[in-house]
This record gives C-alpha cells, sequence and structure tokens, in this order.
C-alpha cells in the first residue's frame, strides 16, 4: 500500500475548529469540507454534510463534549448515508477519558461508554496524549475500531529549543505527567523535575518536589498534558516562585482552563503559558498538523 492510499479522500470540519481542520487539510493534501450545524430553539441540531467522500476524516476536539458528541454522530451518520466506506473520528482531545472504573455504586464507567460508542460509529480513531490513569492502551477503549495516539512531545521539545533557555529546568507538577515531560525532556535534552501530590490533612494537596533546589535562579517551564481548573498548575508554580525559580512558564498540551484560571496561573508567578492547538484556546501556540498528519499517514 502507498502511502497516497493511506491518506483521506476529505476532511471534514465542524465550525468552532475550521482554522485548525482546514490548516491539516493544507497539510495533507486533500479538500476540506465544513459540517454544516443548525441548531433548532428546542435544542436540537441539524447536520449537513456535502459532497461525500468514499474516506472521510471527521475533525472534531471534544471539550465541552456532551453536545459535541450527538452532533458527532450525526454527522457519521450522514457520512454514511452519502456513501462514505470509512470513517476516521480525528478528535485532537478526546474527553470522558479518566473514569476508567465505576469508585462507587451506580456510576457509569464514561471511558468505556464513550469509547464503544465512538468505536460502532467510526472504522478508526484518532487523538493526542489521551488522560490515562490505568488503561495500558488506547486500542483497548475503542472496540472494534482502530485506535492512534499521536503524541505531542515533539512539538513541545522543539517549541522549548525555540525559546532558547539554553539552561531551563522541565517541571511535571505530578505523577501523572510524569511520561509526557520524560518525552520532552529527552528530546529537548533538558534536566527535569516530577513533582508528587501529597495530602495535608482537611486543607487539600500540595505539592513536593525532590531535588528543587537545582532550579534556583533558573529557568523553568511547567509542562503538562491537560490543565483545566488550573489549581495544580497554580500551587506547582507557587513553590517553584519561592524556591527560586528565575522565570516559569507553562507547557500544556490540551489547554482547558477560563481566563480567571489562566489569571490566577499568572498572579501564581507563570509569566505565559503555550499550549497545542488541540483545543482552541487563547493560549494557542503550537500547532500540530504536522505532527496529525503523521498519525493519520501510520497504522495503529
Amino acid at each position: 500500500m502507498t502511502r497516497r492510499s493511506r491518506l483521506p479522500d476529505a476532511i471534514y470540519g465542524f465550525p468552532e475548529s475550521e482554522s485548525q481542520s482546514r490548516r491539516l487539510a493544507l497539510e495533507l493534501g486533500v479538500p476540506h469540507r465544513a459540517i454544516g450545524v443548525h441548531r433548532f430553539p428546542d435544542g436540537e441540531t441539524r447536520i449537513t454534510v456535502a459532497p461525500p467522500a468514499e474516506n472521510a476524516i471527521v475533525y472534531r476536539s471534544l471539550d465541552r463534549p456532551n453536545e459535541k458528541l450527538v452532533e458527532l454522530l450525526l454527522a457519521a451518520s450522514a457520512l454514511r448515508d452519502q456513501g462514505a466506506r470509512r470513517l476516521t473520528l480525528l478528535a485532537p482531545y478526546m474527553a470522558y477519558m479518566r473514569q476508567d472504573a465505576a469508585f462507587q455504586d451506580g456510576e457509569a464507567v464514561s471511558q468505556r461508554a464513550i469509547g464503544a460508542w465512538l468505536g460502532r460509529a467510526f472504522d478508526r480513531v484518532v487523538t493526542v496524549n489521551p488522560h490515562l490513569h490505568r488503561t495500558p492502551s488506547i486500542a483497548e477503549i475503542f472496540p472494534g475500531a482502530e485506535a492512534i495516539a499521536a503524541d505531542a512531545a515533539p512539538a513541545l521539545a522543539a517549541h522549548i529549543a525555540a525559546l532558547g533557555l539554553a539552561d531551563a529546568v522541565l517541571v511535571g507538577p505530578d505523577e501523572e505527567s510524569a511520561a509526557l515531560v520524560h518525552a520532552v525532556g529527552a528530546l529537548a535534552k533538558r534536566p527535569l523535575l516530577i513533582g508528587r501530590k501529597v495530602r495535608q490533612g482537611d486543607r487539600g494537596v500540595d505539592i513536593e518536589i525532590d531535588g528543587i533546589a537545582r532550579i534556583v535562579n533558573a529557568p523553568v517551564v511547567i509542562v503538562d498534558d491537560i490543565v483545566s481548573s488550573g489549581a495544580t498548575f497554580m500551587t506547582c508554580a507557587r513553590l517553584l516562585k519561592r524556591a527560586g525559580a528565575a522565570r516559569i512558564l507553562g507547557l500544556v498540551v490540551h489547554a482547558l482552563y477560563s481566563p480567571e484560571s489562566a489569571q490566577g496561573m499568572q498572579n501564581a508567578g507563570v509569566e505565559t503559558i503555550a499550549s497545542t492547538d488541540t483545543v482552541p484556546h487563547p493560549s494557542n501556540a503550537i500547532p500540530l498538523a504536522l505532527t496529525l498528519a503523521g498519525a493519520l499517514r501510520r497504522r495503529p
């Protein structure tokens, strides 16, 4: 099979991420087709796709996912009805991945439920650095579909190099960030530290970082896969500031935080945060079109 035969015939993009889906279509050299979305006063949605393609990629990041998931499945159905034979879901941010078990009686296991739903609707699912806890492989999440997890680490490392901070230390705020920080550190050839969360009685959760003395008078880059409330990021930044960091910058794959959280992180000492464009956000500074194009060209 040639490389060209693995490319989609067309990319279908939803309105809120049209610039990202068009950038990817340009990178792949395939047509871009907009998905029409009309929302009725009663809350229902009409989805329109045209013209059809035999092999179609549907691009939609699943931040604020509930309404988006319904519209996504309507788009998949419309494309099948129009003659699409192979559907790929490209969801740079994949929602509902954290809960992989029921921790109380009656809880839905969202990872399993959403994974099965999307696995039935699409032949292939591509995402970026999914936020998994105990699930060892993304292939387990989408039964019946191929699954690929693209890695943003090379793009993050390239951004660090572009910053020109030759003496920067990378810091992962907690254990969940460790794999990403190690990957970025290896590519960027930068030293790194990993924090750990420590429960402080009724006061909540604090962070401790072994070897923190090495950041004194050095620039620090906090690296994390996802920032939503920003609470962990802020706690880490305050700790680094007290320890004597010369500057504190942030690097994030999935930016889900609000303007209020952005202000809170700035108040905590974070000079600036750069995120990838997996989720449209004011902090976007690292386009992943090249990363996503590479993922679409390979088999899982």
